[in-house]
């Protein structure tokens, strides 16, 4: 009676987080149809995040899933509480990088990070190569990451 009761209550947070990337992806899609360029522009940034936030937080439910679960073995439970550990490090990360970023003029930005590459997305038209060296110095002194493996992308 557990398993099924168990099996019953992660299948119903499967079809709920089913429901809501569904919703996400309508409303984004009827707000990215009202807006003017500028606000599609900010809307992009707002949107990205959004979406990443959902992301991570279907991410922790999976993860909270295998580590409370009683047929999970100990192996599993590892493996998910490190995977949980190095997602909350990352998103720590991507948060104090897009901080300092903006602390340096920028209007907005996004940063990812992927265990080879870090991307950062800045609201501007155009960068200078001394607002490039900026964003490089940042993230280079943050994540210990080689230029080759940095790129920085300008939006307007």
């Amino acid at each position: 009676m557990k398993k099924r009761t168990k099996i019953i209550i992660i299948a119903a947070m499967v079809l709920l987080l089913g429901i809501t990337g569904y919703l996400n992806v309508m409303l984004n899609n009827s707000v990215s149809n009202n807006n003017d360029d500028t606000a599609t522009t900010s809307s992009y940034f707002q949107t990205y995040r959004s979406d990443r936030e959902s992301t991570r937080d279907q991410e922790m439910l999976y993860y909270d899933a295998i580590i409370s679960s009683d047929s999970s073995t100990a192996e599993a439970i590892a493996t998910a509480e490190s995977a949980k550990l190095a997602l909350i490090d990352q998103m720590e990360q991507e948060l104090v990088v897009e901080g300092l970023i903006k602390a340096k003029g920028f209007e907005d930005c996004v940063v990812t990070i992927s265990d080879s590459n870090v991307n950062a997305v800045v609201k501007a038209s155009e960068l200078t190569s001394t607002e490039v060296a900026q964003i490089v110095e940042i993230i280079q002194s943050q994540l210990a990451t080689g230029i080759e493996n940095i790129k920085i992308i300008p939006v307007e």
